[in-house]
């Protein structure tokens, strides 16, 4: 749950990595920190544990001019909270400084090797590990950052979204990521870095989601270049985010989950727009016309999914059994993907996630596609990692949700699964036309039906 924020361009950075921190807080955290490379061509590092206004504060005094910058909010893994555990991490020359979400499985190892060679650690984070395998290589061997980046992504075995910095080349940051998120903002003559658009909005709507083993250049006065682990030249989509500064701002409410419990009537509606008829008798799902024929074939339905959405996936269950007169399993995507289930082409595997980049769900999509199963993402965040990875899918549409505990997600997973098991009990014939029109019609009612609970709570 760690926030990746960067930025390069003509602004001073310093402001737009702090208010892109705090966009980020709801994700929890433990400490903040901010990298930059200064007017005097040093790179500087200030972090500490405690939250933003913390890190803000005690940067008062600090050089925080420049106009290329890093910043991350932690979550605790490896080492406890603390600022020397808190990113950004120096290498041992301090030239290089690095951000990093994710896990890196073999750092022990990794860590062990280089301190055999004479490295020196500051921290015990599986993080400094990069950054110090990074000059390694970059000294070693002599070559220039994104070599010596390619070269050392190859030794890790885990997850990463890493951004880096290299003092002795002011006009670039390198970026990567590996099963979690990583976007960056294009705007004019200036990118933004985050591990979601939520502190790029503000600046731009155009964005690039990277995909795994991608390495972006991101260079100061040159186009986006984006390559892989063997140095092969990419073509990343340049998507528009569908997302205004509103949905991420309170809107008067005294905290998020309270603003997102109100907005579920309206949600309901834009998840159900262009869906339902006008004459609310009809549901129309374009991935249910496209595919039709593989998820008629199904034999067997398996709903994938983590927390909240599991939860929606067993009345997944229940409706698509019902409707659809197929059997549903519904299983913990953690639990999915270190077995070794039974599955093939006969099956339509449904993976449910908010955010698209649940990392258990989404490499439980990657072991169904690998053993020949049709997949159906249910997501929300339009270009993540799950909806270009599955088959098709629907999205729920009901925007950012930043509140923990889930509510206008929830509810629009499940109004989704409701009307793919409407469309798809209705091509089986498994539903009588009545039955269907009257579920149509009652689902219509729901929004109206949530205001005036709303009401009556307020």
């Amino acid at each position: 749950m760690c926030g990746i924020v960067g930025y390069i361009g003509k602004r001073q950075v310093f402001p737009i990595l702090i208010k892109g921190l705090k966009r980020l807080e709801y994700r929890g955290y433990d400490s903040a920190g901010v990298a930059m490379i200064n007017d005097n061509g040093d790179l500087s590092v200030y972090k500490t544990k405690g939250k933003v206004a913390d890190l803000e504060q005690f940067c008062e005094d600090k050089n925080i001019t420049g106009t290329v910058g890093i910043a991350h909010t932690r979550w605790a893994t490896h080492g406890e909270p603390s600022s020397v555990n808190a990113h950004p991490h120096y290498s041992e020359s301090k030239n290089i400084a690095i951000i990093h979400n994710g896990i890196i499985e073999n750092y022990a190892d990794l860590k062990k090797k280089l301190v055999a060679d004479g490295v020196k650690f500051r921290s015990d984070t599986d993080t400094e590990v990069i950054v110090q395998l990074i000059e390694y290589i970059q000294t070693r061997k002599n070559v220039d950052l994104l070599t010596a980046v390619r070269f050392a992504l190859t030794q890790l075995i885990g997850a990463y979204a890493i951004a880096v910095l290299d003092k002795r080349d002011k006009d670039q940051i390198i970026a990567a990521r590996k099963q979690s998120p990583l976007v960056i903002g294009i705007g004019e003559d200036e990118f933004f870095l985050g591990s979601d658009a939520t502190p790029i909005i503000e600046y731009t709507d155009k964005v690039v989601y990277l995909d795994d083993d991608n390495i972006a250049v991101i260079r100061r006065g040159e186009d986006l270049k984006v390559v892989n682990t063997l140095n092969d030249t990419l073509n990343p989509e340049v998507c528009t985010v569908d997302l205004d500064l509103g949905q991420i701002e309170k809107g008067g409410f005294p905290h998020f989950m309270l603003k997102e419990i109100f907005e579920q009537p309206e949600c309901l509606e834009n998840c159900m727009r262009g869906r339902i008829n006008v004459e609310a008798n009809n549901v129309t799902l374009s991935a249910v016309i496209d595919y039709r024929r593989q998820l008629l074939a199904a034999k067997r339905v398996i709903i994938v999914a983590c927390g909240t959405s599991w939860h929606a996936g067993l009345i997944g269950k229940q409706l698509i059994e019902s409707l659809c007169r197929i059997p549903v399993e519904v299983e913990y995507a953690s639990e999915f993907r270190y077995r070794n289930p039974v599955i093939d082409s006969s099956d339509v595997v449904i993976a449910i996630s908010q955010s698209g980049e649940t990392a258990d769900t989404l490499a439980a999509v990657n072991l169904a596609k690998d053993n020949g199963a049709f997949v159906y993402g249910v997501c929300n965040a339009i270009g993540s990692s799950i909806p270009r990875d599955t088959d098709t899918g629907s999205y729920i549409h009901v925007g950012p949700e930043i509140g923990v505990a889930s509510t206008k997600a929830f509810t629009g997973q499940v109004t989704v699964l409701l009307m793919l098991a409407l469309a798809l009990g209705k091509e089986k014939g498994t539903i009588t036309n009545e039955q269907y029109s009257k579920i149509v019609s009652e689902l219509c009612t729901v929004p109206e039906k949530m205001k005036s609970l709303l009401k009556l709570n307020d």
